[in-house]
């Protein structure tokens, strides 16, 4: 039996029924559907002993009403790969962008902020700024825009120390599912970090004229009503400003990847964080 046949089997033992559906990703993650039972197999680097204190953390009280809350409290496994099962939510629509719920997320990356660590003891690191050096690093060309995308990586400006906070570690629109009300989603960088980097993908977005200013304006507004405690006092550009750079950098190299995986040049959105790296560097 292989992995997909053994996720089934999994599924059905929480109760799903149905055709399976495979989600594309674009990592080795394997995430498979049956009925209302989602089941999870996370990528072969993640380690099992490290999304045991993420799991638990979903799971608490602290996080109710903020995180999908998991049908199985432990890790289990299949294929050699760390699985975890969920109760299936509704996906944000890419039909409708304008509906896209910003606020919403905004506000609930504002209550897992503030959730106080001594609750969810044993978590680690976030993995946010991990993720920009793994995205570089998976570039293999040596051209003009890979050379660009290495140069802005190694220029970036170093994040200033902050105390660490309870942080999602990897938050855009498609880490919210609707289940009576949004929650947040996806547990595998979630850990003790600066929570700005929660906020850096739509600040870099923005910075880079991917996302209207009223949304981001709407976003922003949202996430400090809440009570947000990622930027402090004042400009909030002076938090946002490093981990904007360092997603930007990760966007583009991610960009890359793709379209060099696919054999095509770079679309216009993509070209647009490039761009963006091009000014981090003259800068």
């Amino acid at each position: 039996m292989g992995l997909e046949g053994e996720l089934e089997g999994i599924a059905a033992a929480y109760g799903g029924a149905g055709e399976p559906v495979l989600h594309p990703t674009r990592t080795d993650v394997v995430v498979l559907r049956m009925g209302e039972v989602v089941v999870k197999a996370h990528s072969a680097r993640d380690d099992p002993e490290g999304l045991r204190p993420r799991l638990r953390a979903a799971a608490s009280a602290a996080a109710s009403g903020v995180m999908l809350a998991p049908l199985e409290r432990e890790v289990l496994a299949a294929g050699g790969r760390a699985v975890t099962v969920w109760p299936a939510g509704r996906p944000v629509s890419h039909d409708d962008p304008g509906s896209a719920p910003w606020e919403e997320g905004a506000r609930l990356l504002a209550r897992l902020h503030a959730v106080p660590l001594t609750v969810v003891p044993g978590l680690p690191v976030a993995g946010g700024p991990a993720r920009a050096a793994r995205a570089v690093g998976r570039m293999t060309g040596d051209g003009p825009v890979e050379q660009l995308v290495r140069r802005a990586f190694g220029e970036l400006p170093a994040a200033p120390p902050l105390p660490g906070l309870l942080t999602h570690g990897d938050w855009h629109l498609g880490q919210l599912v609707h289940r009576d009300r949004w929650l947040l989603i996806d547990i595998d960088d979630l850990g003790v970090g600066d929570p700005a980097w929660d906020l850096a993908r739509p600040a870099a977005w923005y910075a880079a004229g991917l996302l209207e200013p009223a949304v981001w304006e709407r976003f922003l507004g949202a996430y400090l009503a809440s009570g947000g405690p990622a930027l402090g006092e004042g400009d909030p550009w002076a938090r946002l400003d490093a981990p904007a750079r360092a997603l930007t950098v990760q966007l583009a190299a991610v960009a890359v990847v793709n379209a060099d995986g696919e054999g095509r040049e770079l679309d216009e959105v993509e070209y647009s964080l490039v761009e963006s790296c091009n000014r981090i560097v003259r800068a």
